[in-house]
């Protein structure tokens, strides 16, 4: 009697769970679970992505002032550089700059 009873019990009890397991499966193929799904994975491709993409940004930026460091482009120009002039306004322009007309008649070609 008590080992029919055990094995009714544990019959019962796989089933229950098999039960379960197969709704749960189910519930998860539906349109809308799988549509969740798969926005939930794109949003965290879309953050692994980012963090790709500032990962390589940073060791750039690393690369690029290692490389400077070598060459020697990171330290500021000495101040015996020749600087360019300062840029001069139109009217500077038309006092300082003389302009030659030449007569059709006095040109030497």
């Amino acid at each position: 009697m008590f080992r029919r009873a055990f094995w009714f019990t544990t019959g019962v009890a796989a089933g229950v769970w098999a039960t379960t397991k197969v709704n749960r499966k189910l519930n998860q193929l539906t349109p809308e679970s799988l549509a969740a799904q798969a926005a939930d994975r794109a949003v965290l491709a879309g953050r692994r992505i980012k963090v790709f993409a500032l990962d390589v940004r940073d060791g750039m930026a690393d690369r690029e002032a290692a490389l400077k460091d070598a060459l020697g482009l990171s330290a500021p120009p000495p101040d015996d550089r020749k600087q360019l002039p300062a840029q001069r306004g139109r009217a500077q322009l038309t006092q300082t700059t003389s302009y030659k007309i030449h007569k059709a008649g006095n040109e030497d070609h």
